[in-house]
């Protein structure tokens, strides 16, 4: 070919790769577009539904008052469950008063921790920036320090205050002299530099093993140094952050939130800062990664964190989380607590620090995005290092309705361009569905293969399906979902592409808008296995802490949409064929666990889950309740459910690590135990 060939054909190559980065933009775009579109039509649709509407006459407001009220106490269903429900909201009310000041440990069981004499004595270097913090919050924070019931501690004060203010150095010369020494440790600095340069300030008076950081506004748990000890007693931690709760005005007790955490998840901290306060942390730790860096003002804490975690999570215990409200976060006009649009700046600065790691990490070409939860809770929206075949497995028996409406939104919906479809077909009979499999047949991306049984088994049908399938990605799909989301695929794709990720789940709606599926917490549920979070909550729920907004670590995701590479289902052997009905795909998850991966579950690819449509209606649902068969079949799943607790007795021994101990098994969304006060062991 001919120089001028040559050029030619890499110029129409440079042109065919613009096009396509533009086309993959606006399938981005559109995707977005309909999402927004399908949330707007359902508010629309509420709203017309809503009191307001039907209150166009008084004897429509009391009519829609009591059609209303009528719907409610259906859904909550028999009086005696109204009541439960009602004492539920009770019991987590109450649960604020809890951990305030009567969380406080009194009597003989303070002075027992106070005598608790530890093996190692660890001091923390409690470091806190000063400026122009007022008399009263200061005087404050210095009383909740010098009521810690453990003592190995030395504060560190670097005071950027102006002349107005020059009671602060004052003040803490007071307390300095009442506790004589020098573990009250503060130094004058000559100009504000801002809180990072002001923080690192702190940082060369301090003489500890740990660093602990503390805004200056805040109050500190009495028994927080205590809690942290107890833990270095018997584990060589790296880092340690516990649980907080944000309060107003000038009582701990008026608090706004409880903010109970879950353990340490890379992906949720990438893209929301849920770990902030209170945290403690080797001195060698901030050897290695370097303090607070000025170019992320506002959100310092945040750019810290990351790059602290991610090197204290190469060892052992290297972070461990205290389950207990041991930081009270103060919320007043011109705090973040507060507003985050107080400091605007706090929420580029976020994205930045996010970046910066991401970018560390050896991630390109992603994009970072506020979220409708909070301005600095984050979409991030990963680049595909490439377009691989993915193979869509779908088991089926009959139900040609919910099948056509399944094949139907992949192949008109779906803006990825490299997948198949793998039916697995078992044992149908209808003449329907027979007729459609033969207009399937004419389809290309389509491949149908039989699987007879004499026992229904899921497990199995999957297996099979994944054998027949050539994709290096696999999605597990119920026959009765449809696809929302026209770049789901890529949704899903972004993560399991990841070396370090196992499994990818979405998110799911029941027809009426309500979330079927939003992540599977172990131990969750009456049989104490494995349940929903934020089950039938609305769609447009922010979920507990904003966590229905932004892609995180779960221990599991559900099989009715899942994508895994196939390389880690081969690896895992596959789903186990010993749970042939429920919980196979939880168990799928933590063999991918115990393998060294992380399941995320993202809710930017959505889906609705037709699920009481394949399990028939509720007169079905009678007849089979009397049909010797469903005895057969509720036997089967408690065999199944005994099965699985014993095979993951140790896991669930322990507890998910990413639903907090405070949070009752016996609800999905999020509801507080009444839990006693940290206790004296």
């Amino acid at each position: 070919m001919s120089e001028d060939g040559k050029d030619l054909a890499g110029y129409y190559k440079e042109l065919y790769v613009k096009e396509k980065e533009k086309n993959e933009q606006l399938v981005t775009e559109l995707a977005d577009l309909e999402a927004k579109h399908e949330e707007l039509s359902h508010k629309v649709d509420v709203l017309k539904h809503s009191l307001i509407y039907r209150a166009i006459t008084p004897f429509r407001l009391v009519w829609s008052h009591m059609k209303n009220a009528v719907i409610r106490v259906k859904r909550l269903g028999s009086l005696s469950e109204v009541i439960r429900k009602l004492k539920s909201k009770k019991i987590e009310r109450s649960a604020y008063k809890l951990h305030g000041t009567e969380s406080f440990l009194t009597g003989e069981e303070l002075e027992k921790a106070k005598n608790t004499k530890f093996k190692k004595q660890h001091v923390f270097s409690i470091l806190i920036p000063l400026y122009n913090t007022p008399e009263g919050f200061l005087r404050e924070l210095l009383d909740c320090i010098e009521s810690q019931i453990y003592g190995g501690w030395e504060l560190c004060f670097a005071d950027g205050s102006d002349d107005e203010h020059s009671y602060v150095g004052d003040i803490v010369s007071e307390y300095a002299a009442h506790e004589g020494g020098d573990r009250i440790r503060y130094k004058k600095l000559e100009k504000n530099g801002g809180i990072s340069e002001n923080t690192n300030a702190c940082f060369d008076l301090a003489t500890g093993d740990y660093y602990a950081l503390m805004d200056h506004d805040d109050i500190l748990h009495p028994s927080a140094l205590y809690e942290f000890m107890k833990v270095l007693e018997d584990k060589d931690a790296w880092f340690i952050y516990s649980d907080e709760a944000t309060f107003k005005g000038g009582s701990i007790n008026d608090m706004v939130t409880l903010h109970f955490k879950p353990d340490y998840a890379p992906d949720n901290l990438r893209a929301n800062n849920y770990i902030c306060h209170f945290s403690a942390f080797k001195r060698e730790l901030v050897d290695k990664v370097g303090r607070f860096r000025s170019e992320y003002d506002g959100s310092q804490d945040h750019d810290l964190l990351l790059r602290l975690t991610k090197e204290a999570a190469k060892h052992e215990d290297g972070i461990v989380h205290v389950p207990h409200i041991l930081y009270y976060w103060r919320s007043h006009a011109g705090s973040t607590a507060a507003d985050i649009n107080a400091k605007t700046y706090a929420i580029e600065a976020a994205k930045k620090a996010v970046a910066s790691t991401l970018t560390e990490e050896g991630y390109s070409g992603f994009k970072i995005e506020s979220t409708k939860a909070f301005p600095t809770i984050f979409r991030i929206r990963y680049a595909l290092k490439e377009r691989p075949k993915v193979s869509i497995v779908i088991p089926n028996r009959d139900h040609a309705e919910d099948l056509k409406r399944c094949i139907g939104s992949i192949i008109y919906k779906t803006s990825y361009d490299d997948f198949e479809i793998v039916i697995v077909e078992n044992g149908s009979t209808s003449d329907e569905i027979k007729e459609y499999y033969e207009e399937l047949k004419e389809s290309p991306i389509v491949k149908i293969i039989t699987v007879q049984q004499d026992i229904f088994n899921y497990s199995e049908l999957i297996n099979k399906g994944v054998e027949a399938s050539s994709g290096r990605y696999i999605i597990l799909l119920n026959n009765d979902t449809e696809i929302i989301t026209r770049n789901w695929i890529e949704e899903m794709l972004m993560y399991a592409q990841r070396d370090d990720v196992g499994a990818v789940g979405c998110k799911l709606y029941y027809p009426d808008h309500t979330i079927q599926h939003a992540g599977i917490v172990i131990g969750l549920g009456a049989h104490r296995t494995a349940g929903h979070v934020h089950y039938r909550l609305a769609s447009s729920n922010l979920g507990y802490m904003g966590r229905l907004c932004y892609a995180q670590d779960f221990t599991a995701v559900t099989g009715a949409c899942l994508m895994v590479s196939r390389e880690d289902f081969d690896a895992c052997g596959g789903l186990d064929e010993g749970f042939a009905v429920a919980l196979n795909d939880v168990d799928l998850c933590l063999k991918l666990r115990h393998m060294g991966r992380v399941n995320i579950f993202t809710p930017f690819a959505e889906l609705y889950h037709y699920e009481s449509a394949s399990r028939g209606s509720d007169v079905e649902k009678k007849k089979a309740q009397e049909d010797a068969s469903y005895d057969d079949r509720a036997k089967r799943y408690e065999e199944e459910a005994e099965r699985f607790r014993e095979k993951w007795a140790d896991d669930l021994a322990v507890g998910d690590p990413y639903f907090n101990k405070n949070f009752s098994l016996d609800h999905s969304n999020f509801t507080l135990n009444v839990l006693p006060a940290p206790m004296v062991e």
